[in-house]
């Protein structure tokens, strides 16, 4: 299968945070007066990519890193390429960022099993996981969860962003990821910018799309979920799943 071309993931606009940071509370300073123990996982990874890029302070695009992994152990099977389709991240710090990662695998490997990485096996845990990613989104995005076969998190994949009205997603995009990752289990994901998370009846043919090519590829669809808000959504959950409401 040929290899895609790198794609930067573009970073949402905002105000550089560490110069309206007080002193004290940037990440260096906070450091060196209480200790690595006191700093966030985004804060820790800002300290190891040390500058962001234009319009896009250091905090940003670590915080947008976490966001893509899930976590700091989903960072630890990241290759090279993973690391450049953020924008800010060039060749060196994804080398650096690989060395980091290795160390902390050889560490784990000496020190016994490491924690489990997230389980998503139904649509209330993919809704609180993609909380955050949908958060204050004025375009509806794809997302695809990459699963091992007890349904851990192998990655989590922003396959398209689209307008305010349309999502863009093809299922032989989200298998490709799969294929390459993997994995034995895929969750899909999108959100609706206006908080009602009520699928269209476009949402609902791509559903039967991804539910057939499913069982052609053999990779198990748990469930495709919409996104929303509790004060928007008729039902009061803030999702909708289509596993749930006998759509799949």
């Amino acid at each position: 299968m040929p290899s895609l071309p790198a794609v930067h993931l573009p970073l949402p606009s905002t105000q550089n945070r560490l110069k309206t940071m007080a002193s004290g509370d940037r990440p260096q300073e906070r450091l060196e007066k209480l200790g690595a123990s006191a700093l966030s996982d985004g804060e820790l990874l800002a300290m190891l990519l040390r500058s962001g890029t234009k319009g896009h302070d250091v905090l940003t695009l670590s915080n947008r890193l976490m966001a893509e992994a899930g976590s700091l152990a989903g960072l630890i099977g990241w290759r090279e390429a993973d690391f450049k389709k953020l924008k800010g991240i060039g060749r060196v710090k994804a080398l650096q960022l690989i060395t980091v990662m290795e160390i902390a695998r050889r560490i784990l490997a000496q020190s016994g099993d490491p924690a489990p990485a997230p389980l998503i096996d139904d649509a209330e845990k993919a809704f609180e996981f993609f909380r955050p990613y949908a958060h204050g989104l004025a375009v509806e995005k794809f997302w695809v969860l990459c699963l091992n076969r007890k349904n851990r998190l192998i990655k989590c994949v922003e396959l398209t962003s689209g307008t305010a009205n349309t999502t863009l997603a093809h299922p032989r995009e989200v298998y490709r990821e799969a294929i390459k990752e993997s994995a034995c289990a895929v969750l899909c994901a999108h959100n609706h910018p206006s908080g009602d998370p009520t699928p269209s009846s476009a949402d609902v043919k791509l559903t039967r799309l991804l539910r057939d090519a499913a069982q052609a590829v053999d990779i198990d669809l748990i469930d495709h979920i919409i996104i929303g808000r509790p004060s928007s959504d008729p039902a009061g959950l803030g999702y909708y799943s289509f596993r749930a409401s006998g759509l799949m």
